[in-house]
């Protein structure tokens, strides 16, 4: 039986771990966009971004740009949500955790979190592609060896599901960013080349590219990991075997009825309607995540409330940017 402490450390690592991952990915390519789109308008697209991560946002007097942007997202150590918050409190939980979790876990998690102020000034001289393929290399090294190295019991199951469900609400606000544009507009590659689905999309689909097909691979596919059904279905999976004490009439647990009803509701969802009600459907999933790790906080962990974002949802700030905008 792994204690409560253990569980939630394990779950906010493979949480954070994959916050700063995809913040790095998001920020990728926001950078590339403004220093090589001249018809952005680059404040407005810093504040957008800055929205879908649930960042807090500066005053309007102050003009925002690709440096500017990130100096927030990637470098700051007091914006909650940053990538150096994020992986020093992956950092954290695994040092409170070393009795779970394997040396190359640690030292890998060490190592990432004492290279970023390398990484960074690297970054200043160079461009922040330096800094962010550091985060993203040093991610994706995690993952590996966690899984190479930590037995596949309980333990690796929180840190599986903790990656899940970030993996889900990352991508929802990836989508959530391009909801009200229209069906030809290419900014939907941002949302493909964000996930790191940019190749495998083409492949999948040869070549063709338009908002429903982007939508429907981001959402449905079953093969793609990065995927909102596929993080889901692997959430739920790694609940069934925690809670595996048998049931006769359904999902025993809050969390994994939720997780179910998500799932069901994706699974049978027909591909043509996908952006009917788009933005809807994605806040509703955004709201999931947090029930899911309210239930999950409340069932296994017991001693902390759920670590939400920063500042309002994603869809709340997209929505008032929008408005904003248009007056």
């Amino acid at each position: 039986m792994m204690l409560a402490r253990n569980a939630e450390s394990l779950y906010w690592i493979g949480r954070y771990v994959e916050r700063a991952d995809d913040t790095a990915r998001i920020l990728d390519v926001a950078v590339h966009q403004l220093l090589e789109d001249t018809t952005v308008n680059p404040d407005a697209r810093c504040r957008l971004v800055l929205q879908v991560l649930g960042m807090e946002l500066p005053p309007k007097r102050e003009s925002l740009d690709a440096w500017s942007l990130t100096e927030r997202v990637a470098y700051s150590k007091t914006l909650p949500g940053s990538i150096v918050d994020s992986v020093g409190q992956a950092r954290e939980n695994a040092r409170g955790a070393r009795e779970v979790t394997s040396s190359e876990m640690w030292e890998c998690l060490n190592t990432t979190y004492n290279g970023l102020a390398d990484a960074e000034r690297a970054s200043r001289k160079l461009g922040p592609y330096e800094f962010l393929s550091y985060v993203k290399n040093r991610a994706a090294m995690f993952a590996g060896l966690a899984d190479a190295t930590l037995s596949h019991d309980d333990g690796y199951r929180y840190l599986l599901l903790g990656r899940s469900v970030e993996r889900v609400d990352m991508t929802v606000r990836m989508l959530l960013s391009r909801a009200g544009d229209r069906s030809g507009s290419p900014a939907w590659v941002t949302v493909l080349r964000s996930a790191g689905a940019h190749d495998t999309y083409l492949r999948t689909y040869r070549g063709a590219l338009d908002a429903t097909r982007v939508v429907e691979f981001m959402l449905l596919d079953r093969l793609f990991p990065r995927s909102v059904f596929h993080a889901i279905n692997l959430a739920e999976q790694q609940l069934l075997h925690l809670d595996n004490r048998p049931s006769r009439v359904g999902a025993r647990a809050e969390a994994e009825r939720l997780l179910g009803r998500a799932r069901s509701g994706l699974e049978f969802m027909q591909p043509g309607m996908l952006l009917e009600d788009l933005q809807p459907r994605l806040v509703d999933l955004q709201e999931t995540c947090r029930e899911v790790s309210e239930a999950v906080t409340a069932q296994y962990f017991h001693v902390s409330p759920y670590v939400a974002w920063a500042g309002v949802s994603a869809s709340d700030s997209v929505n008032r940017f929008i408005e904003e905008s248009e007056l």
